[in-house]
Order: structure tokens, then C-alpha cells, then sequence
């Protein structure tokens, strides 16, 4: 055997398998996934250099309903008044204002959807999405998220900037494309693959999402259904959902015990399907100011790191993530105090355990999570720290209690850190007792171009007992990534890692102390 398959439970649960089965079809959808770039480079949006596909702050809401004529006038009159020149070449480098007519015909209100201003050198009147909260600290793309992290909600008070994608576009002119963005829905999804190569021949485990050495894997194939309740209004509750599921390698490690789990935790199956999310929320603005209400199956909730390849700065993930808490099933509460604080509160059946499951199977335990973000008054700093995970820590299905914290610090537009450490724990664990681990993680960046950044990530991680890992040991991982989207569908990301272990062999099917790892992968947007 040349592979070492491995789930997020503890070490007894871990298991060999043959990683030959779905190679061939792994290769194939890689080098399909390649053959769509030029599906989606013919998408007039990107037929045009002059028009920056990546641009985060487009200058209106864009629709495709009829234009309102008089709206369609003034931006005419605009662009033909006579202007000095230098204005005038200015005035023709921002796009024209679009309004959109509602249903009934009537005009959209410009202040529901803009902050304006009027830009006097050139007439144009321009704006941006309205917020009511500061401006995002960073850019987003090229990074996957410009807001301050928080999970569990969308950032109550700031816009929904997600762009639009392939599927999206090809169901505009159609009844279902039409239903779905009246109601401010979206399908959206992903391709993901990649390959790796490096000095362990047999396993790279730890390393997870990834274990398998020197192959092609398909990690996520991705659809979602989504609706983002509207945060930035405070005239009425709103309401949202998201369900999403994936095929691919990457259910080894979000599986949740009582959802089809039966193929891993019986089978043993290198692929498989998980429906990795599945929530409501309703937002009510009148509590403080707004009020996230999310109830279902939702990703737990403090990492840097997310089980979504597009919302990761890079390919693999830490030695930290592998092991923690994934999703949760339950209710969160998110309060916004003021733009400074948000506190979050909430009661889960476990970590990655259905409620069902842990009834039928008398492992539910009622979990308490506690969460608060601050933001400094100049946006520079973000604090986001708390208890994720609480109950009474006797051993269990991933019953890890774990108490965390994240410093965010913006050095400059193009420059910024993150700062994850944790401390987990269970008690009473079978021929090791109190088993605790502890690890910190940084995550530096630096952008290049609104499409390119480098990611460098350093860590340390100490399993004490060995109960998660398998082996009692600290180790280290060092590790730089390139990221670069040709397009807002298609990205790379290749990089390399060196991991150490400083205690017992743990690399190579726990023949080495250390490892070298070059990967890359490759995402396709639609």
C-alpha cells in the first residue's frame, strides 16, 4: 500500500485503504476541469482587457431588466457634455449607472443600494454598495473575504459583494433564472483538483485533505443554493438559507456521523458525498443593532481556515485545522452591539455529530459555544476569540473542548497577518485519560494585483498524549503559497510546505521526522 487514509476521530479510528481506486477517474476530471477555461473565457465579461473581471467595488447593482429611459438620457447627456480632456478621459474610464425598474415598474431607489457621491471633475455620479459598517480592511478578490473574519453569519451590516457566475448567467433569460434572482437567490458551485508530489512515498499524512502522496486527487465537486438575508436594512427581519453539498475526497474529513457517514465510517470509501451544509437564518434588525438568528448544519465557526476550498488563502491546510471541530448542528445567535463588538451564542449536539445520531446512539451532548469579535476604532485590528466547543469533555465522538482565539492585523492595503491559537482537550479517554493539544498558527499575506497574493503560513502544534494525531509529538509546519486567478471562475494555487516532527517518526507511514511537499490545485468557478 502506498496511501494512508485518514478521518478527523481519533487515532483508533483510523484505517488503510487501497488509494488506487478512483485514480483514473480523479486524472480525467483534472484534465477536464482544465478544458473549461476556454468555455469560460468566452464569456464576453472577460472578451474585453480593459474591463478588470476582479474589480470588488463595481459601481452599481447590475441588472438586465429594461432600463429606465430617463435614467438611460442622463447617463447619455453625461457622457456627450463637453468636458476638459483630462476629465473627459477619466469620465469614459467609469462605467455608466444602470438603474433597474422593479416588478412594477417603478424605479429602484439609488440611495436603497448606494452610498453617492458626485464626482465633480467629470459629472459622474458614482458609489458603492451601501454599508453600515466601516469599509472592508482588505481586498476581496483577489482575497476570499475583504470583511473581518467572523463565521456563523454573514457581517451583519455589510452588502452581499459575491459575484455572479457561469450557472447564474446561463439561467437569466429563462423562468427558473428569473424566479431565483427576484428572490435573491443564487446556484453557484466548484471544481477542485489538484496533485501533489513530494519525499514521502507511502502517506503525507498528517497532512490532511491531501494524505495521499505523489497522485491526482478530485477534492470538491460543489453546488449551492443561496439566499443572504439583507443586513445593511433595518426596516424589517429578512431571511436566508444555504445548502451545500460536494463529491469528492474532501468528505473524509467534514463527514458528520448519522449523514451517509456510513461511507467512511463503514466502507471506508476514498470518495464519497457530503451535504457538508444546510441552515436558515433569519435576521432581526430592532434587536441591538441586528440580529443573526442560524439554526441547522453550519460550519463551525473561529477558524482562519475554511472546509471550502475557494475560501482558503491556500491549497492545504495546517496541522492546527486538521483536528479541530469541522460543522455543528444547532443554533447560533450573532448580536451586533455596535461596529466594534459582536457576540455570538450558541448550542450545538456535538461536534460533527447529527442531533439524530447521538440520540440514537446516546452520544448527544449539549454544547455550548460563546464567541466575541471587536474591531478597533482606526480598522486595523481585529480580536476574535472565545469557547467553541463546551460541554462536560468526557470522551465521545470528536468531543474536543476547545477554547480559541484570532488576532487580525492590516499593516498596509496590500499587506496583513492572522493569528489563530487554540487549546482543546477531552477527559477521560480509553487507556490515555486527560488528553489535551495546543497550536498556533500565523498566516501572513501579501498582494501582488487584484489578481495574485503570496500566503505564508507558520505554525506549531504539540499533541501531548498523541490522541489526535496518532503519536505523542510536537511538530512544525512552514510552508508558501502562490495564488492567482486568471479570471473571477478560474484559479491556481501552488506551494510548498516542509513539516518536522521533533518527538517520535511521523511522516511516511511513521517512518520519518520530516517532509517536503510541493502541491497545486485547481479551481473552476461556474
Amino acid at each position: 500500500m502506498n496511501g494512508f487514509i485518514v478521518s478527523r476521530q481519533p487515532w483508533r479510528d483510523f484505517i488503510f485503504a487501497n488509494p488506487d481506486i478512483g485514480k483514473r477517474i480523479s486524472i480525467r476530471l483534472f484534465v477536464a476541469a482544465m478544458g473549461i477555461n476556454s468555455l469560460v473565457l468566452s464569456n464576453q465579461a472577460f472578451a474585453n482587457p480593459e474591463i478588470d473581471t476582479l474589480e470588488t467595488t463595481r459601481p452599481i447593482v447590475q441588472n438586465n431588466n429594461q432600463i429606465n429611459q430617463d435614467q438611460l438620457n442622463l447617463n447619455q447627456s453625461i457622457n456627450n457634455a463637453p468636458v476638459a480632456s483630462m476629465a473627459k478621459t477619466q469620465a469614459e474610464s467609469i462605467e455608466p449607472i444602470e438603474f433597474s425598474l422593479e416588478e412594477d415598474g417603478t424605479n429602484t431607489k439609488l440611495s436603497d443600494y448606494l452610498s453617492e457621491s458626485q464626482n465633480t471633475d467629470t459629472g459622474v455620479i458614482t458609489g458603492q454598495l451601501k454599508r453600515r459598517v466601516p469599509a472592508p480592511p482588505i481586498d476581496s478578490p483577489p482575497f476570499p473575504s475583504g470583511e473581518w473574519q467572523i463565521g456563523g453569519t454573514s457581517p451583519i451590516g455589510a452588502p452581499d459583494t459575491s459575484s455572479t457566475y457561469a450557472l447564474m448567467k446561463v439561467l437569466h433569460h429563462t423562468e427558473l433564472g428569473s424566479f431565483l434572482e427576484k428572490n435573491r437567490i443564487k446556484v453557484y458551485g466548484w471544481v477542485n483538483t489538484g496533485a501533489n508530489y513530494g519525499t514521502s512515498r507511502l502517506s503525507n499524512y498528517p497532512v490532511t485533505y491531501n494524505s495521499f502522496s505523489r497522485r491526482v486527487d478530485l477534492d470538491q465537486v460543489a453546488l449551492n443554493i443561496e439566499r443572504i438575508p439583507d443586513t445593511v436594512q433595518t426596516e424589517h427581519v429578512d431571511w436566508g438559507f444555504r445548502v451545500t453539498g460536494f463529491y469528492g475526497i474532501d468528505y473524509r474529513l467534514t463527514t458528520m456521523k448519522g449523514i451517509f457517514s456510513d461511507q467512511l465510517l463503514t466502507k471506508n470509501r476514498q470518495y464519497g458525498f457530503d451535504p457538508v451544509l444546510f441552515y436558515g437564518d433569519i435576521y432581526i434588525p430592532k434587536i441591538a443593532k441586528g440580529m443573526n438568528i442560524r439554526f441547522g448544519r453550519y460550519l463551525s465557526v473561529p477558524d482562519i481556515e475554511a472546509q471550502l476550498c475557494p475560501d482558503n488563502y491556500m491549497y492545504t491546510h495546517s496541522l492546527l485545522y486538521g483536528v479541530d471541530p469541522y460543522t455543528q448542528m444547532g443554533i447560533l445567535t450573532t448580536t451586533k452591539l455596535n461596529d466594534r463588538w459582536n457576540v455570538q451564542l450558541g448550542i450545538s449536539g456535538g461536534n460533527d455529530i447529527a442531533l439524530w445520531a447521538g440520540n440514537r446512539e446516546n452520544l448527544l451532548k449539549p454544547t455550548g459555544t460563546a464567541m466575541v469579535q471587536w474591531i478597533s476604532k482606526r480598522n486595523k485590528d481585529s480580536i476574535y476569540a472565545g469557547v467553541n466547543a463546551i460541554n462536560d469533555g468526557k470522551y465521545g465522538y470528536n468531543n474536543v473542548q476547545q477554547f480559541v482565539g484570532t488576532w487580525t492585523h492590516v499593516f498596509t492595503p496590500k499587506i496583513h497577518t492572522k493569528t489563530e491559537a487554540y487549546y482543546m482537550y477531552q477527559r477521560q479517554v480509553p487507556g490515555i485519560g486527560f488528553a489535551p493539544e495546543w497550536a498556533i498558527v500565523n498566516y501572513t499575506l501579501f498582494q501582488l494585483s487584484k489578481k495574485d497574493y503570496i500566503t505564508i503560513r507558520n505554525e506549531y502544534y504539540d499533541d501531548i498524549k498523541g490522541q489526535r494525531y496518532g503519536v505523542k509529538n510536537s511538530m512544525s509546519s512552514n510552508a508558501i503559497g502562490y495564488t492567482h486567478w486568471f479570471n473571477q471562475s478560474i484559479g491556481i494555487r501552488p506551494e510548498f510546505r516542509y513539516d518536522q516532527a521533533y518527538n517520535n517518526p511521523t511522516f511516511d507511514h511513521f517512518k520519518k521526522k520530516n517532509q517536503f511537499l510541493g502541491s497545486v490545485d485547481l479551481i473552476v468557478r461556474f
